[in-house]
């Protein structure tokens, strides 16, 4: 189930394979389709909260099941970040991965934090001394001889994290462009393959540790999005404003392409009066960063880890990974708008 990629590169043929965006799976038809089912469920009762959900997420199923989402016109980095601990940094990262996978997307995680929790939930080996992201910024080795392949999707790699990083602040701190090792890694692999569609890698996940050292920074350089998952309860926005300051210093002086992309509202429970005071106070903060998809607390997200899977592939029926698949699918969908908008102004400018 651990099994590498062949002789540590990307010579296996699940790499070479056409990715499953390419086939014509939908169209105005499929659409209509989903339309009319969506129709005939029955009108949710908020009287009801569990006859309510029931509803939502049979209208999930129907419009999320066998969906492909649009490939960007450039590979996203997206570096998931917040500096208080417990909020479903990992969990999003890993699920998110997923979600896009399933949807026929080529996608790398690379676990930036010690506790190696991410290479958990994607099933690839991160026992000591396996080759992880601590020879990628320690020791300068390339990222395509670490990338293992999670054994539950197709296009879903990973690069692991093992006991070895827990030294690597250290380690960093004498190294010639400490700040610049994981995005010149991360900017080679892309770089060889962005001229072959099928092993183009579509989304890039950098997961970090609860801090703002120099393995955050090294992610926040490597990057040119922050998604920041926040916890729906008190305190919520607490240390969100450091973040944003450290963000702001990277963007001043090691990369001027960084800013926060996206908000994802996390562990949300929507029978209290607090989440849905603490969501519109991170709404209210951040409208155009927040996602209208939130995550609630789900028993299947919390398992899911302890069997080496994300809850896409340990059950993708659940609400909880429906709401990954539709924060997924948000994200996707902003990336092919934001391009659009960003070719027409090109255009406009160039008029």
């Amino acid at each position: 189930m651990n099994s590498q990629i062949e002789g540590r590169g990307l010579s296996s043929p699940h790499w070479n394979h056409e990715p499953a965006v390419s086939r014509e799976t939908s169209g105005d038809d499929e659409d209509a389709r989903r339309a009319e089912l969506v129709r005939g469920l029955p009108a949710v009762d908020d009287s009801t909260p569990l006859a309510a959900q029931l509803a939502i997420d049979a209208r999930r199923r129907i419009e999320l099941a066998g969906r492909r989402f649009p490939r960007p016109d450039k590979t996203r980095i997206i570096t998931v970040a917040n500096q208080k601990g417990g909020v479903g940094k990992t969990t999003t990262t890993v699920n998110l991965a997923g979600a896009l996978a399933q949807a026929g997307l080529n996608v790398l995680v690379i676990d930036n934090d010690p506790q190696g929790n991410a290479s958990t939930a994607l099933g690839i080996d991160h026992r000591a001394g396996t080759p992880s992201v601590y020879e990628v910024l320690v020791e300068g080795q390339p990222l395509e001889e670490t990338v293992q392949k999670s054994p539950d999707f197709d296009t879903l790699w990973g690069v692991p994290a093992t006991i070895d990083l827990s030294g690597a602040e250290i380690e960093l701190v004498s190294l010639v462009a400490r700040e610049n090792r994981l995005r010149t890694a991360v900017d080679n692999f892309l770089a060889a393959r962005a001229d072959d569609p099928a092993r183009r890698i579509d989304y890039v996940f950098v997961d970090c540790p609860p801090s703002l050292g120099l393995l955050t920074v090294n992610a926040f350089v490597a990057a040119r999005e922050v998604l920041i998952p926040i916890q729906c309860e008190y305190y919520a926005l607490e240390g969100v404003s450091q973040l944003l300051k450290t963000i702001q210093l990277i963007k001043a002086h090691l990369n001027p392409e960084l800013h926060v992309s996206t908000i994802l509202l996390t562990m949300y429970d929507g029978r209290t009066n607090l989440a849905h005071q603490v969501a519109a106070e991170v709404r209210e903060h951040f409208p155009d960063q927040t996602l209208r998809t939130t995550v609630p607390r789900s028993v299947r997200i919390s398992e899911a880890p302890s069997y080496g899977k994300t809850v896409i592939g340990y059950d993708p029926s659940s609400t909880g990974a429906l709401s990954y698949l539709e924060a997924a699918r948000e994200i996707a969908d902003r990336g092919t708008a934001a391009s659009t908008v960003a070719v027409a102004a090109d255009h406009q400018e160039h008029a």
